[in-house]
């Protein structure tokens, strides 16, 4: 770990050369352009040109649409640094002038930003290969937002056939005040799983209910008694959130139909925890199942997707200390765990340290204009990930570079 002044004034002198409206141009045209999960092809493309231009060998199609680029600079650690690359099944509705140009596609977690913070970096990290030593791995990841990307990068051995990374290391943009970069030490974000629940009737005439075993009725009961599973089977110092994101039955205002299907998306912090919630919804489903007499057991199908990140607390602490001597003392602070979740802990093998930080990015006069009487309010009610008038300040690109520039700088030789 080198020296958390030195890196900052390194750092400073390494960017500043860097010309904001060409990091714009760059985000602006990669938010006109969003790509679904395993379809980033023009998204890759233009990654890979940046790196092979700045001199990284570069290898396209890693887990299907990935792009890894490695700048071997000597002797010296070897850090990875990631960013994901897909958009959302989202409609645009920010009305600014680099809107979405894909219907029905949006740029509404920020990869875009992600992207054009990694190419920034590689830049100015292969342009003053003169000030460290060592390997820098650049990985531009596919499909976070499907829980696949990561795996399908791994899968495609992106652990044998690059340099194996000393630390990984990678940033998220979240709503709030811009200028700040928050910090968890451990426990970061929480894992994630999707459950998939089919109950099984008997259909028939909506006429005669009595000759039918209704699933809709059944499956709005599990519905209801899922509810109960965070506030009556979980201690309160657990933070867990079990929700109910689809219901399907039926194709027919008088037919009873003879299934409905629910999913379900679960968010936990422990290992035990977890599967005790599952163990829960297994015994709500099959209960109510039994208690309506349907004629075939429910199928609960358990698709895991993401595990928890945990920070090394070591590395994170470091890395904070930087960001700080960068940015100033006030501007590094720790939220806690997050209920989101996210792939990126996959791309590190077993036993090596990762650091995953945030840059907030609301606007200051939307900050302003949101009514809240303290943070976590005011939070909840400014655009964030997901939304579709999400819309980062554009004077967050250079900080979002310099934040990736420092954080590798302070690991390599």
């Amino acid at each position: 770990m080198s020296e958390p002044t030195a890196v900052a004034r390194l750092t400073q002198e390494i960017t500043a050369g860097l010309k904001p409206a060409a990091l714009e141009d760059f985000y602006q045209d990669l938010h006109r352009h969003p790509e679904l999960a395993f379809q980033e092809h023009r998204t890759a493309a233009k990654l890979a040109a940046r790196l092979r231009a700045a001199g990284y060998d570069v290898t396209e199609g890693v887990g299907r649409t990935g792009v890894v680029g490695v700048l071997a600079n000597g002797d010296g650690p070897t850090v990875w640094l990631r960013g994901d690359m897909d958009a959302l099944p989202v409609q645009e509705a920010t009305g600014l002038e680099y809107a979405s140009t894909v219907d029905g596609v949006m740029h509404a977690c920020g990869h875009d930003l992600h992207v054009t913070w990694l190419a920034g970096a590689a830049d100015a990290l292969a342009a003053a290969r003169g000030t460290w030593s060592g390997t820098l791995v650049v990985v531009g990841q596919p499909a976070e937002e499907s829980g696949g990307g990561a795996a399908a990068m791994v899968a495609d051995g992106v652990h044998t056939r690059f340099p194996r990374p000393d630390v990984v290391l990678g940033q998220h943009v979240t709503p709030g005040l811009a200028g700040f970069y928050p910090h968890t030490p451990g426990l970061t974000m929480s894992a994630s799983d999707d459950l998939d629940v089919v109950v099984h009737g008997v259909g028939g005439h909506g006429s005669r209910p009595e000759s039918t075993t209704d699933p809709v009725v059944t499956a709005a009961y599990i519905v209801t008694r899922l509810q109960t599973v965070v506030s009556r089977e979980v201690a309160a110092a657990h933070s867990v959130v079990l929700t109910v994101g689809q219901f399907h039955a039926g194709t027919k205002h008088n037919i009873i139909p003879a299934e409905a299907r629910l999913s379900l998306n679960l968010r936990t912090q422990d290992a035990s925890v977890r599967e005790r919630v599952l163990g829960a919804v297994r015994r709500i489903v099959e209960g109510e199942c039994r208690t309506a007499g349907c004629p075939t057991p429910p199928e609960v199908t358990v698709r895991p997707g993401y595990p928890n990140t945990v920070n090394d607390t070591v590395l994170d602490g470091e890395i904070a200390a930087v960001h700080r001597e960068l940015f100033g003392p006030l501007t590094v602070l720790d939220f806690g765990p997050a209920m989101g979740s996210e792939d990126f802990s996959l791309l590190a093998p077993a036993g090596v340290p990762y650091d995953f930080w945030y840059v907030t990015s609301t606007p200051p006069p939307v900050w302003e204009a949101a009514p809240g009487a303290d943070l976590a309010e005011k939070i909840g009610n400014v655009p964030g990930n997901h939304s579709p008038l999400f819309a980062p300040d554009l004077p967050v690109l250079l900080p979002g570079v310099r934040t990736l520039v420092s954080a590798a700088l302070s690991r390599l030789g």
